[in-house]
């Protein structure tokens, strides 16, 4: 393994200013706040010390998983793989994210040992002259030397003893103030089931790092490979993950800036309505002033409704947004600053926290809008006995209750105008009591369906709509009627066009002669006359006498369809004699 080989990370996505791992930088615990003891990785790439984990209050699950469990022992990569089973899970809470920890059966001793969080302790600690280090041999003095055979840092009395030993008296000693340039002082690491070697060689079958013994034992025919050879596939691997999880936090950013923009956008429009509201409210006495803190306090409760929601979203973004951080900023300084061992033996967790996260489904745009609109010309009821105005709209119109109205809405006739009225109302069934709603209508002949009628929506501003439209052909008719692109209540539905209107060739007139009781000098309104000098006229029509009628075919309602079926080349004369 080579000290000086270059990083593996290519590709370093600069965190913005503020990022936070949950500890105090890389070598101070979360929890105790000192430098680390015996430091575990949990899952969710968060390291606490040992102590601080056993302290933690513990609470049981059912694992219905068994031992090879996601979540179960995810930094323990010597763990004895156990067949499923239904047994007691003991997990904790990290405290610093508060994700669940399950535990493996060995307990938080059982955690992943994060060995680059304990180099960066030893070399803070160099810092201070060796302050905070004990001797490897006693854990009790400080240190004040370094085996450099050994790895293995001595207090003045042990590094006595450790010259006096045979097998150690040509050790090299070197004071700790000589390694501060140094960027690796940790410790070898050694293999848990043969303690004597150290761990050089990766079970490409297993996964996990192995020493030269469990080459020749458990391992034995597995393809197995020195860490130096290995290390740039495996870390390759979790470099493309990285460039894949890198993105995430660039959208989550710009999403709570979004969120941010939206939240102030809101209290701009929340301000400026209520500024319309006050103005509007000045003129009035205590009726009005009653109706205006109305106004405000639903105004209110329309902004925190929708702060709350917003509040909620930008929560759940920022806690993605801080997991997300913390994995990148994990693995990009594992990645430059770990050694080819260190990266094997976190690989397991980093991926697989990684993973999850990016498997996390969040939406980047916000939940709620900033639609709030006054409308002071609006009729609000009476208050205190007068009658008050102005009200404050977010409902959105609801098709399925809204109302068609109108004797044309299933006849009407060819070249001659046909109209109804839409009622537009909201989900509560009340009336919009305002316009502006997208309303869409068409009128399709049922024999030719690519020749539609064209059709005028007029917006009345209070919630209803004129349509009208002229059909050129008698025949029947589909009508569709949409809001916001739904049909609404009764919509489709037919209209049968009839023949235009036959107008009457006479006069709606009251036949004088007949009303006048025969006389003379009675004149007819027509201006017909009859021989022997009479100014009344008959027509023929028998039966109602000073009853007011059609001169042509007699019908006694004046808008009604004229009857007559004489021909057109034969005028019918208005002359006639009828005896009375």
């Amino acid at each position: 393994m080579s000290e000086k080989r270059k990083p593996l990370l290519g590709f370093v996505g600069k965190l913005p200013s503020g990022t936070a791992l949950g500890n105090s930088g890389k070598t101070h615990c979360p929890l105790c706040m000192g430098l680390f003891k015996a430091p575990r990785l949990l899952p969710c790439l968060h390291t606490v010390c040992t102590t601080c984990l056993e302290q933690l209050e513990p609470f049981s699950v059912v694992d219905i998983r068994g031992g090879d469990s996601d979540t179960s022992s995810e930094g323990s990569i010597f763990q004895e793989l156990k067949p499923p089973s239904l047994q007691p899970q003991i997990g904790i809470l990290c405290p610093v994210c508060d994700a669940q920890v399950d535990l493996p059966m060995g307990g938080v001793k059982a955690l992943t040992i994060d060995h680059l969080a304990m180099n960066d302790v030893m070399l803070e600690s160099l810092q201070g002259e060796g302050q905070g280090l004990v001797c490897d041999l006693c854990s009790d003095r400080e240190v004040e030397k370094r085996c450099q055979t050994c790895k293995a840092n001595l207090c003045h009395f042990c590094c006595q003893a450790h010259r006096r030993q045979k097998k150690t008296t040509y050790h090299t000693m070197v004071d700790l103030k000589d390694l501060k340039g140094c960027s690796r002082i940790g410790k070898p690491i050694l293999c848990p089931a043969h303690p004597a070697e150290d761990l050089r060689l990766f079970c490409e079958l297993c996964d996990r790092p192995v020493c030269r013994d469990c080459v020749v034992g458990e391992h034995r025919e597995h393809p197995c490979d020195f860490t130096s050879n290995v290390i740039h596939k495996h870390g390759d691997a979790v470099r493309e993950l990285l460039k894949g999880t890198q993105p995430h936090v660039e959208v989550l950013e710009e999403a709570l800036a979004q969120i941010k923009g939206m939240n102030s956008a809101l209290q701009e429009q929340v301000g400026a309505v209520a500024a319309d509201v006050r103005t509007f409210s000045e003129g009035y006495i205590k009726a009005i002033e009653e109706h205006r803190d109305k106004l405000l306090k639903q105004l209110e409760d329309i902004r925190v409704r929708k702060e709350n929601s917003l509040q909620l979203q930008k929560a759940q973004l920022e806690q993605l947004l801080a997991d997300l951080r913390t994995g990148v900023e994990f693995t990009e300084h594992l990645l430059t600053s770990g050694s080819d061992l260190e990266i094997l033996i976190t690989k397991g967790v980093v991926v697989e926290r990684l993973t999850k996260l990016n498997k996390v489904e969040y939406s980047v745009h916000p939940g709620v809008n900033d639609k709030i609109c006054f409308s002071p010309q609006q009729k609000a009821g009476r208050c205190r006995g007068y009658e008050v105005y102005g009200a404050i709209h977010t409902k959105e119109v609801d098709p399925a209750k809204c109302v068609l109205q109108g004797e044309d809405l299933h006849r009407a006739r060819e070249k001659q105008t046909a109209s109804f009225t839409l009622l537009c109302k909201d989900a509560a069934g009340e009336s919009m009591g305002r316009g502006g709603d997208s309303v869409r209508v068409a009128v399709i002949p049922k024999d030719k369906k690519d020749s539609p009628v064209r059709a005028l929506v007029q917006d009345n501003k209070d919630g209803t709509y004129y349509v009208s439209y002229t059909p050129k052909e008698p025949g029947v008719y589909t009508v569709l009627v949409c809001v916001k692109e739904q049909h609404v209540r009764g919509s489709p539905f037919t209209v049968t066009v009839r023949k235009r209107h036959r107008p009457h060739a006479g006069v709606f007139h009251c036949c004088t002669f007949c009303s006048s009781g025969g006389q003379k000098t009675a004149r007819c309104a027509c201006g017909g006359t009859m021989p022997g000098g009479y100014l009344g006229c008959g027509h023929g029509h028998k039966g109602h006498p000073g009853r007011p009628h059609w001169s042509c075919c007699g019908k006694f309602a004046e808008k009604s369809e004229c009857t007559w079926t004489g021909g057109q080349n034969a005028p019918r004369s208005l002359l006639r004699t009828v005896a009375l």
